[in-house]
């Protein structure tokens, strides 16, 4: 049951990257934060979304769901008797809807995420600019040969 608490805790995490990420992003550029622009943590909040919208698509269950649902079972505990956090982040995290609304919530909120991209461009780092640049030069050498 700790186990599958714990799960369920980081599955609660997950979500409230996705969901506040986005949230402090958009804060983020309108108030000119700059961290809001960091390469890797926009690149990981886009990658945490795709998944799930994917996911969605395929019609695959999170796997952090099936952990969870599977240590529960395990536990003799899927009666929810656990504690308050466990309780609430439950009732929070698994509600009932159509799963096309789901797909459809996610790749709505995945098209905002990836707005966000084009409105406040993430700075690239500079070991991935070196990266292009080496490319580039190594395309124009072919070009000369």
């Amino acid at each position: 049951s700790l186990l599958a608490d714990l799960i369920l805790i980081l599955h609660a995490g997950f979500i409230g990257f996705v969901i506040f990420g986005l949230v402090l992003i958009v804060t983020g550029l309108l108030r000119r934060w700059r961290w809001v622009l960091n390469f890797w943590f926009r690149l990981t909040h886009l990658l945490a979304i795709g998944i799930v919208i994917v996911q969605s698509w395929l019609g695959i269950i999170c796997p952090l769901t099936t952990w969870e649902q599977r240590l529960r079972m395990m536990g003799d505990v899927y009666s929810y008797s656990e504690g308050f956090v466990a309780y609430w982040l439950r009732k929070i995290i698994f509600y009932q809807a159509e799963p096309w609304v789901f797909s459809l919530v996610y790749t709505v909120f995945g098209a905002l995420v990836l707005s966000t991209w084009i409105w406040g461009r993430p700075q690239i780092p500079s070991i991935l600019m070196l990266e292009q640049s080496c490319i580039h030069k190594i395309k124009m050498a072919c070009k000369r040969l």
